[in-house]
């Protein structure tokens, strides 16, 4: 009998209209009280302003904001002696995505625009660009892993 811990991810199903994992995925994550139509219907409004507001296809704009959203490396609290430190790590590709795709959520939530399509598609370009609340969140992660890359000798 093995000793591992078993799996428990859920396969989830690809968005039904562009057929796209991460999408579908993001829906998950905008999703609040179980509202998923109302989740999907924002977003693909979002992609809708997005078409309309730039001349790049709206489904490698959304691919690419995440892309420069999407940490390398991240800190983590490890306890040695005594004492806590920070020890600077990697970031598994699947850990990037949901991290990306949480930032994305938070800083749309804090934007001001009036609906939540709007500012999705705000918060979406902004990441296209290099700009925005989520990629300010991932240069501070990465700040801060540069600055206790001291302590990287504590990652076993």
């Amino acid at each position: 009998m093995t000793r591992k811990k078993k799996d428990f991810t859920r396969e989830i199903l690809p968005d039904p209209k562009f057929g796209d994992l991460i999408f579908a995925k993001a829906v998950n994550i905008l999703m609040k009280h179980g509202k998923k139509s109302v989740a999907e219907r924002s977003l693909y409004d979002a992609l809708e302003l997005i078409a309309n507001r730039s001349s790049n296809d709206p489904i490698e704009v959304f691919h690419k904001a995440l892309q420069n959203i999407q940490p390398n490396v991240e800190v983590r609290s490890r306890r040695v002696g005594g004492a806590t430190y920070q020890v600077p790590t990697e970031v598994s590709p699947k850990r990037s995505q949901a991290l990306a795709l949480r930032w994305l959520k938070t800083s749309t939530e804090a934007r001001s625009e009036r609906t939540l399509s709007g500012r999705l598609a705000g918060e979406i370009l902004d990441a296209f660009e290099n700009r925005g609340g989520a990629v300010k969140k991932r240069e501070d992660t990465h700040r801060m892993a540069d600055a206790n890359k001291a302590f990287a000798h504590f990652r076993f």
